[in-house]
């Protein structure tokens, strides 16, 4: 059963509708049986119980009339909403944060993933040790000096909840310093580095698995993707690039969240371009846009402060005819969105075209003369820049290359 408290909650531009059908959209990923939802207004949140007393007792008759064993409050909940909410619905509660780290418990796949979902619920817990002890004595004892054996309890847990977050950011840290070495090595290295990021379910995975021909799990699913992907991939005038698939983003994703997943996403902050993937057939398309931007702005990528960035019209293919030439030429309008569908590859090649083009902004035409038997460094050429012209002049080579600043001083140093 879920419930939608729409009360200003901070995703004013969606919906009660299309927020509903998000909230159901994450449940199933995990392969809850939704019975039944419901949206509520709210004229002001109860500290005790969020919803208004007439409107917690309407829950509790939905809950019972589907026989329902798990309320999902499509909202954050405080310990005492969630707790107040249970002895009302009898049944079990979980809010939007609970959700989505259940999402994020079962999909980790790798070591450090699971790391990282651990920490944030462990985070996410510590506040609601509370409702674990209810069935223990926590009266204080005669003279208030000590607690009871609740209250022990409790403090033991905090303790071992703190140490157990502080060992995990111990290890999350080395990890850090890991993907520093390999991102310090990839850029002495001449391959640009471009992240896809995007709402969840954009279509990240299915474009990655396009233009790397790799097999990345991409399936219509809120959260396919947890765990980031690296694969190289080849573009004009590039012997090769790097494509970092990243974790979806989602409306008020949980701050719990966003620091624990920070290490992943330093491979969006040290990237030479980022790709931002939009599902334009989405209702809510321009919605998840700014939900986007709203997390990249967290991660210290404003506008103005970020790698250059493309915007990808993804899915145009479900579009129908009218609304998908209305969004092609509003495309083509624009030097920085390209439309496309990674499920047929229509505009894949485009998109590559436009992907070098910006990584290779600011590069210059350099006309070189050299031995003929400078194979080696004529092989450089060739994989770092775009040889225009070539012409052999007796033992000597007449070159036209355009080259980055970075790798013209590269091949200087050579």
């Amino acid at each position: 059963m879920i419930a939608l408290p729409d009360g200003g909650q901070g995703r004013n531009l969606r919906s009660p509708e299309a927020r509903l059908d998000e909230a159901e959209g994450l449940a199933e990923a995990i392969g809850i049986d939704v019975v039944g939802r419901r949206a509520f207004r709210l004229r002001e949140p109860r500290p005790a119980t969020l919803f208004g007393k007439g409107q917690a007792e309407t829950l509790a008759e939905l809950v019972e009339s589907h026989e329902a064993g798990l309320l999902i409050v499509d909202a954050a909940l405080s310990p005492v909403q969630q707790k107040s909410l249970e002895e009302i619905t009898k049944a079990k509660v979980i809010d939007r944060t609970g959700l989505i780290l259940e999402i994020f418990g079962e999909r980790a796949a790798t070591a450090e993933g699971r790391l990282q979902v651990e920490l944030a619920h462990l985070d996410y817990q510590a506040g609601r040790l509370v409702r674990s002890w209810t069935h223990l004595e926590r009266q204080r004892g005669g003279f208030g000096f000590l607690g009871g054996p609740g209250e022990t309890q409790i403090e033991a847990d905090r303790r071992l909840i703190r140490d157990r977050m502080a060992k995990i950011r111990r290890e999350l840290e080395q990890v850090k310093r890991t993907r520093g070495l390999h991102r310090g090595r990839r850029q002495r290295a001449p391959w640009p580095v471009i992240a896809l990021v995007g709402y969840t379910n954009a279509g990240k995975s299915t474009l990655f698995n396009r233009m790397t021909r790799a097999s990345v799990m991409a399936e219509d699913l809120l959260f396919a993707t947890l765990d980031p992907t690296l694969r190289e991939i080849r573009l004009p005038g590039f012997d090769k690039a790097i494509l970092s698939d990243t974790v979806g983003f989602v409306s008020d994703l949980p701050t719990e969240l966003v620091a624990a997943f920070r290490a992943t996403l330093e491979e969006v902050v040290a990237a030479d371009l980022i790709l931002h993937i939009r599902d334009m057939a989405h209702p809510d398309s321009e919605a998840q846009a700014a939900d986007v931007e709203a997390v990249l702005e967290t991660l210290g990528l404003g506008e103005t402060d970020s790698p250059p960035r493309l915007e990808v019209w993804n899915k145009i293919d479900t579009l129908d005819p009218v609304d998908r030439a209305a969004l092609c030429n509003e495309a083509d309008r624009r030097d920085d969105v390209i439309a496309i569908s990674a499920l047929t590859g229509e505009g894949i090649d485009r998109l590559r075209d436009a992907i070098s083009a910006e990584l290779t902004t600011g590069s210059q035409v350099h006309r070189l003369t050299l031995p003929a038997g400078e194979g080696e460094r004529l092989a450089w050429l060739h994989s770092r820049g775009e040889v225009l012209d070539q012409q052999v002049d007796g033992d000597m080579l007449q070159l036209a290359v355009r080259l980055s600043p970075d790798n013209w001083a590269r091949f200087q140093a050579l």
